[in-house]
């Protein structure tokens, strides 16, 4: 049974309960209104003949009061003390038990409500004449009025009953597809997405459950386009990255087999070979890199480092490079501070960079590596003076695979992965990074890490 079924059958039972017992309450309660006013009715016909007969008990008026009764749809009976008929609108023979066997009362009352089983509904006036008679004033109905009249009545409740339980399945048919309507949506949707269609489209109108499940489905098939798109655009870029240097390498090893060829050209084909292989390794590297962040078994091991011992020697080590590209490497260390890092892989962060600054610098430019510690930030800035990153560009220079050179030119060489390393690694260590650029002008990029109140008991 669909779920939409049941949820249907669910709602129209729980409002045919609720509907059929406000109905019987209601019809419970009419019909005991009605028969209470047709006694309080009793009553005050029976008060108004007893005042009569306190203030002029004769046999006139007595006459009277039976003569007056007869005319109308109720009756009465006048007894004594004693319990004798002294007149009455009813044949003896009709008259119910208990007037015959009434006892003796001090009030007016009900003395009999029993509209279903009995003849008659009656109330009893006890009166006290001027002269000293005293006796009782019976009024009667007969309950075959009373039972048509609530027969009557049963048929409104009826033909009611109909026309609400009409409105009552349309109503519940209209909730029930207004309710199932975005299910059925998320259900094709869900759908569409286990069989690798992602491009679905749910529109968010409510803020209620309903609307936050499909806020959910939406935000998982974005989710996973882009996952798709970016395993595409990962198999496309690691296919052209591999096939251009296996290329280099199978066509220069074939040139450098050949059995005539000239020693020099040999020891350049096989430097060229060299080279090719290193920059395989260096993205399959980079490769393996990655695959352990995502299935986080990448660790770092931090130390507690004073960061300007830290990046001096790196800052050694690079300077060479930068000169031979006629780059002016400096070092600022404005403010020292200690962090806690992993030697080994914030070594490679530093350097990655560097690299990027090298590769996209002119000569005759400045790299500057600056310290700086303000209130509790501290941060590295590696700045340089190079082509700079367009606008647009800079919200995707850490996705994987991306490039500013589209051409993917083996001049400026990398494959794309070296920032997005170096986002995963700075997010290791519990910092920041930022990168502010400008074309023509360059790019600063910048690790901030904020001080704890940890770190500060620590370092007390």
């Amino acid at each position: 049974m669909k779920f939409s079924t049941k949820l249907g059958l669910w709602f129209f039972i729980c409002l045919l309960i609720i509907e059929s017992v406000s109905m019987l309450v209601l019809h419970r309660h009419v019909v005991d209104s009605l028969v209470k006013e047709e006694l309080d009715s009793l009553l005050a016909r029976g008060n108004s003949h007893r005042d009569v007969l306190e203030t002029s008990f004769t046999p006139e008026t007595l006459q009277h009061i039976v003569l007056m009764e007869s005319n109308t749809d109720t009756e009465v009976v006048i007894i004594d003390e004693n319990g004798s008929v002294i007149d009455s609108s009813v044949q003896k023979r009709n008259l119910p038990h208990y007037i015959i066997q009434s006892a003796p009362l001090t009030r007016e009352v009900v003395v009999q409500d029993d509209w279903k089983q009995e003849a008659f509904i009656a109330t009893v006036s006890p009166f006290l004449s001027e002269d000293g008679s005293t006796g009782y004033v019976y009024m009667l109905k007969s309950t075959n009025s009373l039972q048509k009249v609530i027969q009557q009545l049963n048929h409104h409740f009826a033909i009611a009953v109909v026309i609400i339980m009409f409105f009552l399945l349309v109503t519940n048919i209209f909730l029930i597809k207004l309710l199932t309507k975005p299910l059925i949506r998320m259900k094709d949707a869900t759908h569409k997405i286990s069989n690798g269609d992602f491009s679905v489209k749910l529109p968010v109108k409510t803020k209620d459950e309903l609307g936050e499940l499909a806020e959910s489905i939406q935000s998982l098939a974005n989710h996973l386009n882009h996952l798709q798109k970016e395993r595409k655009e990962f198999l496309a870029s690691i296919s052209h990255e591999l096939r251009t240097p296996l290329t280099y390498i199978k066509g220069y090893a074939d040139l450098g087999r050949k059995p005539n060829l000239a020693e020099s050209a040999r020891l350049e084909y096989l430097n060229i070979i060299h080279e090719e292989s290193t920059r395989v390794s260096s993205m399959l590297e980079d490769l393996f890199e990655m695959a352990k962040m995502d299935q986080n078994t990448f660790s770092i091991q931090p130390q507690r480092m004073d960061i300007e011992k830290f990046i001096r020697p790196i800052y050694e080590k690079a300077r060479p490079a930068f000169e031979n590209a006629g780059i002016h490497l400096m070092f600022k260390p404005n403010q020292s501070f200690e962090v806690l890092i992993d030697p080994r892989r914030f070594e490679q962060i530093v350097l990655n960079v560097l690299d990027n600054a090298l590769k996209y610098s002119s000569a005759g430019s400045t790299t500057t590596i600056q310290l700086n510690k303000i209130g509790n930030e501290s941060s590295l800035s590696i700045k340089d003076e190079g082509k700079g990153i367009p606008e647009e560009e800079i919200p995707f220079i850490l996705d994987r695979f991306y490039r500013v050179e589209k051409s993917r030119s083996r001049l400026t060489g990398g494959v794309g992965l070296g920032l997005a390393i170096v986002s995963e690694l700075v997010e290791a260590h519990g910092a920041t990074l930022s990168i502010n650029s400008k074309q023509h002008v360059g790019t600063a990029v910048t690790i901030v890490w904020k001080e704890i109140e940890d770190d500060k008991n620590s370092t007390d």
